[in-house]
């Protein structure tokens, strides 16, 4: 049929050219058209993701594949109809590849920014701080003058992987597989290092302990040993005061002794005794009469003595009966 019906989705501008000029156009337009003298042109205006990798060189020479995806949109569809095909046919497919193309130009030109961004970096930074890739590539690619004549809008740029060359990997693993187990002793290390400092200080603990409690027992023993001293010399000065007194109390016995003497110093010890009364003592006499005697022995030539005599004078627990009667000591002298 010569006439057709086009509704476009609110995501869809479309522009109807008839006769070279534009009849219609707008987002998710509806109407009736002529198709031997019309041309329809559908831009897309929804948001597209174009997945991406490619290769590029650091600045220290290593190769690195970078893969993610651009998000973009059609900002100004008529400069972009302008530029590429995007005429339909009846049926609703689009005439040529040119929007094919489009996502291969913005591809391309994201590539050159990547490679720009890559090559001032090296390995370990692109590999440890893609994010900082991400940013400069966007804002690279929002001021591209290239993606601003076709009329598209950068909407995203990211990176799903960065992966260097196997070779690389294996040597970057090897080396922080080395760097973790390193670590790892190290960290062995420290904690051995801090019991060993742990233990030192326990055994300085026990040792500042054990000196202290010495120094406890050495005043403890001096203390000890102060009052010891204490209580001799106070036991001295007592020895010395009852030594002193004793002393005193000597003296004053034998002033008294003298004093009690003075009188019958000079006097015959017989006659001292028979003051004292001791006379009345028939063994006493009988002692003294052996004591004078004894000191004239000399003159005595014989003497004889009765048993009676000495039984009675050992004692009454010592004397054996006699029958004998009792007889005095005779002594006869040499005249």
């Amino acid at each position: 049929m010569p006439i057709r019906y086009i509704k476009a989705a609110p995501t869809t501008y479309v522009i109807q050219f008839q006769d070279g000029k534009v009849r219609r156009e707008g987002p998710g337009l509806s109407f009736l058209y002529w198709v031997p003298t019309t041309t329809m042109v559908a831009v897309p205006l929804a948001s597209a993701d174009v997945p991406f990798a490619f290769n590029e060189v650091t600045q220290d020479f290593q190769a690195v594949t970078l893969q993610g995806q651009l998000t973009y949109r059609v900002a100004d569809p008529k400069r972009l109809a302008s530029l590429l095909d995007y005429s339909i046919a009846p049926s609703g497919k689009h005439l040529s590849n040119d929007p094919e193309k489009l996502e291969e130009r913005l591809v391309q030109v994201a590539q050159v920014r990547a490679r720009t961004v890559v090559q001032g970096m090296g390995l370990r930074e692109v590999l440890g701080h893609s994010e900082v890739v991400e940013g400069q590539v966007l804002a690279a690619l929002g001021a591209s003058e290239a993606i601003r004549m076709l009329g598209v809008e950068v909407m995203g740029f990211s990176l799903l992987s960065v992966r260097p060359t196997p070779e690389m990997s294996r040597a970057l693993e090897a080396e922080a597989r080395e760097g973790l187990q390193r670590r790892a002793d190290e960290a062995v290390y420290d904690r051995r290092n801090a019991a060993v400092e742990q233990e030192r200080r326990i055994k300085e603990s026990e040792l500042s302990t054990e000196l202290a409690v010495e120094e406890k027992r050495r005043q403890i023993r001096e203390a000890q040993m102060a009052a010891d001293i204490a209580v001799e010399e106070q036991r001295g000065a007592l020895m010395e005061r009852w030594s002193q007194n004793e002393r005193q109390a000597a003296d004053a016995r034998a002033y008294a002794l003298e004093k009690v003497l003075a009188p019958v110093r000079s006097m015959d010890w017989k006659t001292l005794l028979a003051a004292n009364g001791g006379g009345s003592d028939p063994k006493l006499n009988i002692a003294l009469a052996f004591r004078e005697m004894a000191e004239n022995a000399h003159k005595i030539g014989e003497l004889n003595m009765s048993p009676e005599l000495l039984s009675g004078l050992m004692g009454p627990a010592q004397r054996e009966p006699r029958s004998e009667p009792h007889s005095e000591p005779r002594t006869r002298g040499n005249r």
